[in-house]
């Protein structure tokens, strides 16, 4: 026997079938594995397996599921690499396996993105890599920069032959990681980040649908932007024409500056964040929107009221909150959240006015989502039209099977 195997118990494989890559760890019978020149089989708590080790997954009843990196500190005690049996040991895993998976994610995305467009290039299980994430970033000046995530001890062991598949196939101008996502300590792993090449200027400039936009790729949210709402921001825009604009929990302003080159008549982008606001009021100028444009440093909420109270409309919301929950546990609570927001924003539309309004928690599934914009029209006494219901962009593919892949919720609306 090459690799430690892990046997689930019964019926416990179902999801996995379907193409569920996680092993939890309550879901272990038990282990088998070599202990010097005898198989020994323990329960999960027993073994001497060491986490970071190659195993193999196995049904109750003997069938081979697939091979992943075992890791005990965790609840996902297996993340799978493959749906298949690794008799050749963790070397399968080397620069050229990481390689052909790398340049198909690439090849997809290069089905709707130019070479020019920054994009995810790696989006984790979606993209057959579990717990790694990397975009692609491409300066105005062509220049293609990488910024990583190493999220899980699963891929924190291939680190090496990962960075060096990523420089062969995208030959970047330089590598920053951003590994500081607190994922990491449930994976008994330290916080990471710094350059892992010659360093370069972290702050670029990227064209978005047209709008140049200012990036930190060190000190910016998560991966330094958010790629994955590009394409809804171009619908966004084509609603924009001749709109009075509000554009709500807006990081960069790139929703409100898509909508300034499709024509607004006026856009008012809303953030918490001084930093943020300070980020919007550069892309403004780097944009030359100063004449249509501005931006205000408020709580979202407190705006919403204050709009509704003095009985200003608009033509055009888009309400773009972060995650109102982050666990199962705060669902009840993050639902109140995002009501209130969409209740209060039919309300200050014109009859007629148009709803961008998203979600981006996958514990708040679609369902929910849906649910509550119905329940948020029917106490706002409005009635609602749905015109579009989006997603992320195709750069974030969904793995069927794998739900939490399917995480953003992007509903356009008719509000009358």
């Amino acid at each position: 026997m090459t690799n430690p195997r892990v046997f689930l118990n019964k019926k416990e494989e179902n999801d996995i079938l379907q193409g569920f890559p996680w092993v939890f760890d309550n879901e272990i019978a038990f282990v088998k594995a070599m202990n010097g020149d005898k198989l020994e089989q323990t329960p999960l708590a027993d073994c001497k397996v060491k986490d970071g080790t190659l195993v193999e997954v196995y049904t109750k009843g003997g069938l081979c599921l697939g091979s992943g990196i075992i890791n005990r500190k965790s609840k996902i005690c297996v993340r799978l690499l493959t749906n298949k049996p690794t008799p050749q040991g963790i070397q399968f895993f080397n620069k050229e396996y990481f390689a052909a998976l790398i340049e198909q994610a690439l090849q997809m995305r290069l089905y709707t993105f130019s070479a020019e467009d920054s994009f995810r290039l790696i989006f984790g299980e979606a993209d057959f890599i579990p717990g790694l994430i990397v975009e692609r970033y491409c300066d105005i000046s062509g220049k293609v920069f990488l910024v990583v995530q190493f999220l899980t001890l699963g891929v924190e062991v291939f680190r090496l032959p990962v960075l060096q598949a990523l420089e062969e196939v995208c030959k970047p101008a330089g590598i920053y990681e951003r590994s500081d996502a607190n994922v990491r300590l449930l994976e008994g792993l330290e916080l990471r980040n710094g350059w892992l090449s010659e360093e370069f200027d972290p702050c670029i400039t990227i064209k978005e649908n047209g709008v140049l936009l200012k990036v930190d790729l060190a000190g910016g949210q998560k991966t330094g932007y958010f790629l994955d709402q590009k394409m809804n921001r171009r619908i966004a825009a084509s609603y924009a024409k001749d709109a009075k604009v509000l554009d709500t929990f807006t990081h960069t302003g790139a929703f409100g500056l898509n909508c300034f080159l499709a024509g607004a008549k006026s856009v008012l982008s809303v953030d918490i964040s001084e930093d943020a606001c300070k980020t919007v009021q550069a892309n403004i100028e780097l944009n030359n929107a100063q004449n249509v444009m501005n931006v205000r440093c408020a709580d979202v909420f407190d705006l919403l009221k204050e709009c509704e109270q003095q009985k200003e409309q608009f033509d055009l919301i888009i309400l773009d909150p972060p995650a109102f929950t982050k666990s199962a546990r705060a669902v009840e609570k993050a639902y109140g959240g995002y009501k209130e927001i969409n209740l209060r924003a039919m309300k200050i539309l014109k009859k007629g006015g148009i709803l961008i309004t998203c979600s981006c928690s996958h514990f708040f599934d679609s369902n929910m989502f849906y649910g509550m914009i119905h329940n948020a029209a029917v106490d706002a006494k409005r009635r609602v039209q749905i015109l579009e219901k989006r997603g992320a962009g195709s750069d974030h593919p969904v793995l069927m099977g794998y739900p939490k892949s399917d995480y953003l919720k992007c509903a356009v609306l008719r509000v009358l």
